[in-house]
């Protein structure tokens, strides 16, 4: 019996040698999953739909690039997505900016706030950083995908090739982990 990840992995190879039905095949069997992280991201239906036609168009010319020994179809995909969507935020960001009134740009900069605050900021994220990476890589990854990837557990077990329940157990104990080495932080402010 063939795998998903082989079916999937077997339609890569056909779409880097250039087989137009087989990335047909690989988007009917895909898309919504991808439509899916994509939307979690952008937060908007024509913006997650524009997010999928890149992503494909991506595959298209990219098939080749993939490699079963860097990881799961699924995981290369929602890698592909994850970036796609968020340089359309990026560039949806950049374009609201560019479109600012000059006067509503000087309310926000006259509107800063504590001084102090963006050094509290980054001592925490770095802190958070160094808890993150302490921890186990799987758990960590799972982690990310859930909290700042937007994806519930069966999108992660999906996307990873997982089982569901390893996905939640891997959550469940990096969360604990994070809890205790991050306790104290919280003790002091």
């Amino acid at each position: 019996m063939v795998s998903r990840g082989d079916e999937l992995a077997g339609l890569l190879e056909r779409v880097a040698r250039g087989d137009g039905a087989a990335l047909s095949a690989l988007y009917d069997a895909t898309s919504p999953w991808v439509h899916g992280i994509a939307f979690r991201i952008v937060r908007e239906t024509f913006a997650a739909e524009e997010v999928v036609l890149d992503v494909y168009l991506q595959v298209w010319r990219k098939a080749g690039d993939y490699s079963r020994l860097r990881g799961s179809p699924e995981a290369w995909l929602l890698s592909i997505a994850r970036s796609r969507a968020v340089d359309r935020l990026r560039a949806r960001a950049s374009e609201r900016k560019r479109q600012e009134p000059l006067g509503a740009a000087l309310d926000r900069a006259a509107d800063v706030g504590d001084p102090a605050q963006p050094a509290l900021d980054a001592e925490r994220k770095s802190f958070i950083e160094r808890a993150l990476g302490s921890i186990p890589d799987d758990q960590r990854r799972s982690i990310e995908l859930a909290y700042f990837g937007g994806m519930t557990h069966m999108e992660i077990a999906a996307a990873l090739g997982e089982p569901l329940g390893t996905i939640k157990t891997r959550i469940r104990l990096g969360m604990c982990k994070l809890r205790e080495l991050l306790g104290p932080a919280e003790e002091g402010r």
